[in-house]
């Protein structure tokens, strides 16, 4: 659960910090993927905390909790750090590969999900 609380509040600090101080640095098109990287960090903030409450009564909660943990990281963080270089100063387009290995444990853990929910 502090994971969860953990992503939460980085996601309000990330997206307070695009909303006000990247909105004159960025591209549109960068802030939008830089809003994305948030938005799925919010989200998977609130679900790490649910499956924390309901750790008793969902299967597979530790390996559920991994794959969102891991995806996450994977995930926004890449995309917060591609649509940074630019501010960073070096190019860190290896990171682009990344992004879809964070969205595909993502994927991954929502079906695991699933199935743990049916099977009860």
């Amino acid at each position: 659960m502090a994971c969860g609380a953990a992503f939460a509040l980085t996601a309000v600090i990330l997206g307070a910090f695009a909303a006000h101080a990247l909105k004159e640095i960025l591209s549109n098109n960068q802030l939008a993927s830089f809003e994305t990287g948030v938005r799925y960090q919010m989200y998977h903030g609130f679900v790490l905390l649910f499956t924390g409450f309901a750790f008793d009564k969902i299967k597979n909660t530790a390996i559920i909790s991994k794959l969102f943990i891991i995806g996450t990281l994977l995930f926004s963080l890449s995309i917060y750090l591609l649509n940074l270089q630019v501010l960073i100063g070096t190019s860190l387009s290896f990171l682009g590969p990344i992004t879809p290995i964070g969205g595909m444990l993502l994927i991954i853990g929502w079906f695991i999900f699933l199935l743990s929910l049916f099977k009860k």
